[in-house]
């Protein structure tokens, strides 16, 4: 993708899924991080400062779901781009933080995948345009 790929968390409770999500990153160029709840998430990117996208379910265990990390993610780091999966369909798109894409699972690896290389080639493309 370039010199540094960039950096996933993936935060999932099932271990099988989450292996699987983390093969189908690194098979793409991504890097990959791993979480199985939003407590550990939170842990992670308050430690790391490379994180660009978080990729996570809605149902977990803990303290919050993903509905409520994806929010929390964006106000404290807005920079982040989300992607949320789920079972169960959201129909109300407000549900969501601004920016977050929903996919419904079970999802197609490669439509991920493009989402995921959109929204960080479109944060790259803004870094660097220039503002007038």
């Amino acid at each position: 993708m370039s010199n540094r790929d960039p950096l996933v968390l993936v935060v999932e409770d099932n271990p099988l899924i989450r292996m699987g999500a983390l093969r189908f990153l690194v098979d793409a160029g991504f890097e990959a991080l791993e979480a199985n709840s939003a407590d550990e998430a939170i842990r992670i990117l308050e430690a790391r400062f490379d994180i660009h996208l978080v990729f996570m379910d809605v149902g977990m265990p803990g303290t919050m779901d993903g509905i409520k990390l994806a929010h929390y993610i964006r106000d404290r780091w807005p920079p982040v781009k989300l992607i949320v999966a789920s079972g169960k369909t959201i129909t109300d798109d407000t549900i969501l933080p601004a920016g977050a894409k929903f996919f419904p699972k079970p999802y197609c690896e490669s439509t991920i995948v493009a989402a995921m290389i959109g929204m960080v080639t479109d944060a790259n493309r803004r870094q660097l345009s220039p503002r007038i």
